[in-house]
């Protein structure tokens, strides 16, 4: 029974205990961090917030911020504006002073400050909510579904796929016909490589009677599946249902966001655009439609457009992911003082996600296997698969071994993230472009070329340094002969 505390007559998993290794050569100094000790209440921001920065234009049909609406409470799953989360979290610190004893209270406090923190990508918001959740728990433990949920989406916006399912597992035993404590257990799963659990929790949440306000975030979280499971035409349709069905503007662009991301994958890249930009111009703080946008415009070939879109994206909030695509952007450009710049802020970026709890593991070894060292990627990764073996990691860690010279074990792994019956399905560019490469060092031509093949077929666009060298490692390999059908 490690890590777990006892609260009322539940058993609550504690998060890991923080890493104490030092992080080697060019990344974090220590991945040591903790929650500052001291009365909850006294703990409580006063300093100013910031408001939200300007954001980058979204082409020229670009319109002022829609009326944000009240909130009173947050569901994961089911964005919100950052405007009104801010307000909502201004609205609940007053409320929790005057009135400490408030469970309630505190879980909505907490929630808010996880939402905020996972829309802004500034993990400084997750050590606050941590402290409201658990004071949430210490004032009415048992059947506190509020505290448990928001501990839940805690979890997976720090990446810690583990403690996800453990609360979110909780939340659903205390109260099994409420809606709002699926979606986290789907995504814990799906970050488990449990895809089985990941499909039949859907299922149980897709016969569910839900209301009008509850079915876009279950219309998207069934997108997610089936994205996951390759099914490309049923994934957009759901989220397509989603948009047309969201009640705040929040709400549809975050699910139009998502629209642009399944396009961006399979290689549209003018539809990819469109959904993007009309995500913007509902909600300009739709962070990961600015990405995409940036991403877009690149692969488009509008540099000076993308790169103004990029930097206006990490001036804004300096995203960990957004920094390293960014650099690799300016490689492939062939200026590589300005890329390490980035990757410079980057680790930077990186610090400070971690002191805020967040597990960047895969994208600390992705960064060390393509442009540090290999081998410090391999045993980061390796941890992380031995913690929470999703697809993500197998494809990460495959590639890592690749880049330190052990292919054979690396096909192991690349193998799982693509394969159908192994993996959860999902058609990534990127990783048909790692199994294809790792197939050819280990000379077996036909599937490589069968997997570089894909990987363009998938996304010509997917990398600006690794789809010019998926197209010349197909050059290089010429016609190859296919494989013999295996013997009777």
């Amino acid at each position: 029974m490690d890590n777990r505390q006892c609260v009322g007559t539940s058993l609550v998993p504690e998060p890991p205990a923080p890493r104490r290794r030092v992080l080697r050569r060019v990344l974090v100094a220590s991945l040591a961090g903790g929650v500052v000790a001291g009365a909850v209440l006294m703990l409580l921001p006063h300093e100013r917030r910031h408001g939200p920065a300007a954001p980058p234009a979204a082409g020229p049909e670009a319109r002022p911020r829609a009326q944000v609406p009240v909130l009173t409470t947050v569901t994961y799953g089911v964005p919100a504006a950052l405007p009104g989360l801010t307000a909502l979290i201004g609205r609940q610190e007053r409320l929790v002073r005057a009135q400490p004893q408030d469970a309630r209270a505190w879980a909505v406090l907490g929630s808010a400050y996880v939402e905020r923190g996972r829309r802004a990508g500034d993990a400084a918001d997750y050590p606050k909510a941590e402290r409201a959740l658990r004071e949430s728990l210490k004032v009415r433990g048992g059947r506190n579904t509020g505290a448990l949920d928001g501990l839940a989406a805690l979890a997976l916006a720090r990446r810690d796929f583990p403690a996800a399912k453990g609360y979110g597992e909780q939340a659903l035993k205390a109260a099994p016909k409420r809606w709002q404590a699926y979606p986290p257990l789907i995504d814990a799963y799906t970050g488990l490589g449990d895809y089985e659990k990941a499909r039949s929790t859907l299922d149980k949440l897709l016969a569910l009677r839900t209301d009008a306000a509850a079915r876009p975030a279950v219309m998207a979280r069934a997108s997610a599946v089936y994205r996951d499971r390759g099914w490309r035409e049923d994934a957009v349709a759901q989220l397509t249902d989603a948009a047309a069905a969201a009640r705040t503007p929040a709400e549809q662009a975050a699910w139009l966001a998502g629209l642009g991301q399944l396009a961006w994958e399979r290689g549209d890249l003018a539809d990819a655009l469109r959904h993007f930009e009309a995500a913007l111009r509902l909600d300009p703080d739709q962070r990961a439609a600015a990405t995409g946008r940036a991403r877009t415009l690149a692969a488009l070939g509008h540099t000076a457009q993308a790169l103004a879109a990029y930097r206006a994206v990490v001036a804004k909030q300096p995203n960990p992911a957004d920094l390293l695509e960014l650099g690799e952007l300016y490689e492939s450009l062939g200026q590589p003082g300005v890329a390490e710049e980035q990757y410079t802020r980057m680790k930077e970026a990186v610090r400070r996600a971690v002191s805020g709890g967040v597990d960047e593991e895969v994208l600390i070894g992705r960064y060390e296997a393509d442009h540090g060292d290999p081998w410090d990627g391999v045993e980061r990764l390796r941890e992380e698969w031995r913690r929470q073996p999703g697809i993500e990691v197998a494809d990460a860690l495959g590639w890592a071994l690749h880049r330190a010279g052990e292919d054979e074990e690396a096909l192991t792994f690349a193998t799982t993230a693509t394969d159908k019956e192994k993996g959860g399905g999902v058609r990534s560019a990127l990783y048909a472009y790692h199994r294809g490469v790792i197939e050819a060092e280990l000379e077996r031509y036909a599937p490589a070329r069968r997997h570089l093949e894909e990987a363009l077929r998938i996304n010509p666009y997917f990398s600006p340094l690794k789809a010019p060298l998926a197209r010349e490692a197909l050059r290089e390999l010429g016609d190859v002969p296919d494989e013999p059908p295996p013997s009777e």
